[in-house]
Order: C-alpha cells, then structure tokens, then sequence
C-alpha cells in the first residue's frame, strides 16, 4: 500500500503535467493559479487510496483522479464569487485577482476538463463512473443552491444544514473513493462502502471547518477567523446555537446577528463568547466525532485485510484533527 504522502505527491507530479499554456491566456492563466497555490489534494488521493486497496496497478484511476481534484478546484472558484471570499489558501481568489467574469469561465472550462479526464476511465468502468460523477455534480449544485437559500432563512434546521452539507462536501469524497474502489475493481458491497466512509468523513470534515472559522488559528487556517460569524452564515455553531439560546441570551444573540453598527472585531468577540456560554463548540466537536465514529465503523466492515486500511484510517485522523 502506497503511503499518503507518496500520492499526493505522485499527484501533485500529474497534475503539473496538465497543459494550461493555452490561448487566450486571460482564460487559463487562473486557472494554472488556481491549481498551483496548494491544497490537500485529498479527494484525488482518496481516489488512488480506494483502488490500492483492491489492486497495485493504479495507472488506470490517475485520469479520473485529476478529473475529481479538477472539479473541486472549479467549484471552489465559483463557490468564492457566491460567497465573495477575498482569500483562498492564504493568497487572493481568482475573483479578486482578476475579476468575477474571468473565474466563471475559467471555471467553466475545468468543468470540461474534468469531465475529459473523468472519461478516461478504462472500459468497462468509464460508465459506472461517468454515471457516479454526474450525478455527484449535480448534488454539490444543489447543496449549493440550499446554502444560498438559508442564507434569506431566518430558521434553518439541524437536520436541514447536515443534508446541505452531506451534498455540498460530503458526496464528492464519497464520489472520489468509490470511483477508486470501482477502478480497482471492488465488489459492489464495498465499493458502496467506501462510499459510506466519505459521506462521513466528508460531514465531519466541513464540522471541523465551521469549528477552525471560529476557533481556528488565521495563520494556518489560510482565511480570516470569523468570516461566517460577519456574514451570519448559517453554520452548525450558529444553528445549534439559536436553537440552545433561550431568554436573555436569545435577545443579545439575535441582537448581535442584526446590529449593523458593531465592528467586525466587536461582532466576531460578542458572538463566539455566546458560542462559549451556550456550549455548541463541544456539540459540534461532538457531532465531528459521531461521523467520524461511523466512517471508521464503515471502513472496518470492507472485506480487505486490516492493514491495507491503516493509510486511509490514519488520513481520517489527519483530516479531523487539522488546523488548517
């Protein structure tokens, strides 16, 4: 079994191979940007991780693999125009870097060139997998579209923002290890499983990214602290905590969520202080654990020997207890 660093690496090494020194420059020059200032490469990983674990051959998963990280990375362009975020990864946005019409059509074109890579996919997988990827798109629009529409929600329920998030993050790292898992030719029962581990490492990730907006250190979390908390973006700390907060408590945190004349600073301190006495840190941390305790539940019941498990096992690990 190939360790995660030598996969990301070997993709990283793939992905520079990828020819972006096209014209008109104004339309790939972003997105050679996009793809060079980092990232975890995880879902591309995940996918390589997935066909290890049935075959040492993985040629046949690095195409779609790239297709995988390729997406991810357009809708992260789309996704920063929505939600007007100056920083990605540390740096500028393409957005601000550029301008907003230059990253939808850069964007645009990574969606083609996601779908080119995703259909090199061996036969006789290439349907299978075209079929799951689609369908994976589709959804990540749709959680899209419901966290837009929350955003006018006054109230917004538990269970509504876990099934917004399970389409808007969790489907794609689902997506990525049961393509590899197909590629490599699994059994249906724990291709599917697979698909199991990353819709619940993929709900406990974006739980540990409502945390570290809050709570998370600016340096390493590559963009500012706080940001959900000034746009009122409907998180599960704040969505637990309207729901927690009763009498007096209710009134200050409605309050801060609508006084238009608190600073930034001021805004961010008054409303984490309320997450502090209301507890919803620990509920989320909780609510981390809970998913990712069936992640790992999912992965024991996968019919390969233990210790071909152990990279993607320790991978969850890492992915939970990040900083960044």
């Amino acid at each position: 079994m190939k360790t995660f660093n030598e996969l990301r690496d070997q993709i990283s090494i793939e992905l520079e191979k990828l020819n972006w020194q096209n014209e008109p420059r104004g339309l790939y020059e972003p997105i050679a940007y996009e793809l060079s200032i980092g990232g975890k490469r995880v879902r591309p990983v995940l996918t390589m991780m997935a066909c290890n674990l049935f075959s040492d051959d993985l040629k046949a998963a690095i195409a779609p693999a790239l297709g995988i990280e390729v997406f991810h990375n357009f809708t992260l362009l789309h996704d920063d125009i929505m939600d007007r975020a100056d920083i990605r990864r540390g740096l500028p946005t393409v957005h601000k870097k550029w301008n907003d019409n230059t990253a939808i059509l850069s964007g645009d074109v990574m969606l083609i060139v996601a779908y080119q890579l995703i259909a090199q996919t061996p036969m006789p997988h290439l349907k299978e997998v075209l079929d799951l990827f689609s369908k994976t798109a589709a959804e990540i629009c749709e959680g899209q579209q419901y966290d837009v529409d929350y955003e006018a929600r006054k109230k917004v329920e538990i269970d509504e923002y876990i099934e917004m998030i399970r389409l808007k993050t969790a489907v794609l790292l689902g997506c990525a290890l049961k393509t590899g898992a197909i590629i490599g030719n699994a059994s249906p029962a724990d291709a599917n499983l697979l698909y199991d581990v990353g819709i619940n490492i993929g709900l406990a990730f974006q739980l540990k990214d409502d945390l570290l907006d809050v709570y998370g250190d600016e340096a390493t979390f590559g963009k500012k602290i706080g940001g959900d908390i000034l746009c009122n973006k409907k998180t599960y700390l704040l969505i637990q905590a309207l729901e927690s907060a009763q009498g007096e408590d209710k009134v200050k945190l409605n309050s801060f969520l609508e006084d238009k004349t608190l600073g930034d600073a001021e805004k961010i301190k008054s409303v984490t202080l309320m997450y502090d006495k209301l507890g919803v840190k620990q509920k989320c941390e909780d609510k981390l654990c809970y998913y990712y305790e069936k992640a790992i539940a999912n992965l024991d019941k996968i019919t390969v020997a233990d210790n071909k498990k152990q990279e993607l096992r320790k991978l969850a690990e890492k992915l939970l207890s990040r900083n960044d």
